[in-house]
């Protein structure tokens, strides 16, 4: 009995060590809760162990007998056998992750010492670098001098976050050596983008000129609420070359105080702002072209959602939903019908004509998308 609680001690232990490593290293895996089971069967068999060889220990001293000795003998031998059958079969089951969570733990402070030195080196090239304030350089510097603060701050015992904190310091002065070895290239790059910026403002700037004729142009041809969202494009595109060209004369000025990195950030401010400029722009001469192409042919745009209306009834009989759809689909023809109705007058309303025919579009859309999704009742 003595020989099979000592194996089954020696099993458990062993798968003990491991889930533990595993639990510390690894905690997304869960073995920890699969052995728990495991352990408290174990844990059952050693008490029964313990309370035979106690009583027996009492029997023998006061020279009393113990009924059913060998029957109960037996009975927890085949309990701790038992236990150790199912720690073979736990431990067997999950020997590559058990082993492997060991040997992570076991190499943790190897892992420590390796990320410590590769940090302090290379915080010592930024320290010494000609880029230590290059504002890249900088950041990443700082984030690796928390990182080390942090790894020291952790007790060593706790070997599972002593890891995770290590792999942090260690990206962290990945991170570092790329600022490092990217800081070279930012003075060229920050020349690029100023001449880059420089051309796309004159651009812009001939684009704007087109802005106030179409305006004019939208209120001389169109009722006046075609244009009436359009009214303050042509001060805003102004406003906003005018912060492009002040965000380009701020990173030309960076640039000559060896500021690279600032005049990077500036460009990208200035190709924002010219952005937003042209969308300002794009806005008002797209519809001006937009409304001389429906008053043109004003039946063009009405008859292609037509088209589309037709398409999706067909869809509905094709699919056997028209008892749910039908009636919605056909309701749409009497929205295009008073749309069409509604252009009248020396100046119609060509902008709400436009608008209400995409709210039909997008409804026949909506109506398409959700029958392609529903089971159909033919076939």
């Amino acid at each position: 009995m003595t020989a099979a609680f000592l194996d089954m001690d020696r099993r458990q232990s062993a798968a003990d060590t491991a889930t533990i490593a595993s639990e510390e290293i690894f905690p997304e895996r869960e073995l920890g809760r699969r052995w728990a089971a495991v352990r408290q069967q174990c844990y059952a068999a050693g008490e029964a162990y313990l309370a035979l060889t106690d009583e027996i220990g009492r029997a023998e001293q006061s020279g009393a007998g113990i009924a059913g000795r060998q029957e109960r003998l037996d009975s927890v031998v085949r309990q701790l056998q038992a236990a150790a059958r199912e720690v073979d079969r736990f431990y067997h089951g999950e020997r590559a992750r058990l082993d492997e969570a060991v040997a992570v733990r076991g190499a943790v402070p190897e892992l420590v010492a390796r990320v410590t030195a590769e940090a302090a080196r290379v915080r010592g090239q930024a320290a010494e670098s000609e880029y230590a304030g290059y504002p890249s350089v900088r950041a990443a510097a700082a984030r690796v001098d928390e990182a080390m603060v942090t790894l020291e701050a952790v007790p060593a015992d706790e070997r599972g976050r002593v890891r995770a904190t290590a792999n942090q310091l260690d990206a962290a002065t990945a991170e570092l050596s790329e600022a490092l070895a990217q800081a070279p290239s930012r003075a060229g790059a920050a020349r690029n983008a100023i001449a880059s910026v420089t051309t796309r403002i004159a651009a812009v700037r001939t684009r704007a000129q087109r802005l106030g004729p179409a305006y004019s142009a939208l209120l001389r041809e169109f009722n006046a609420a075609s244009s009436a969202d359009l009214t303050d494009n042509e001060r805003a595109s102004e406003r906003h070359i005018t912060a492009a060209d002040s965000a380009l004369a701020g990173a030309r000025t960076a640039a000559a105080e060896h500021n690279p990195e600032l005049a990077l950030d500036l460009t990208t401010t200035a190709r924002g702002h010219l952005a937003d400029a042209e969308q300002l722009v794009d806005a008002v001469t797209k519809r001006l072209t937009d409304l001389r192409t429906v008053r043109d042919d004003p039946r063009r745009r009405a008859e292609a959602v037509r088209f589309r209306l037709r398409d999706a009834q067909m869809l509905a009989v094709s699919r056997g939903l028209v008892a749910e759809w039908g009636s919605v689909l056909d309701a749409q023809v009497e929205r295009i019908d008073r749309v069409t109705g509604s252009l009248t007058g020396r100046h119609p309303d060509y902008w709400a004509y436009v608008n209400e025919l995409d709210t039909i579009t997008e409804f026949i859309a909506g109506v398409v998308d959700r029958m392609r999704k529903q089971p159909g009742q033919n076939g």
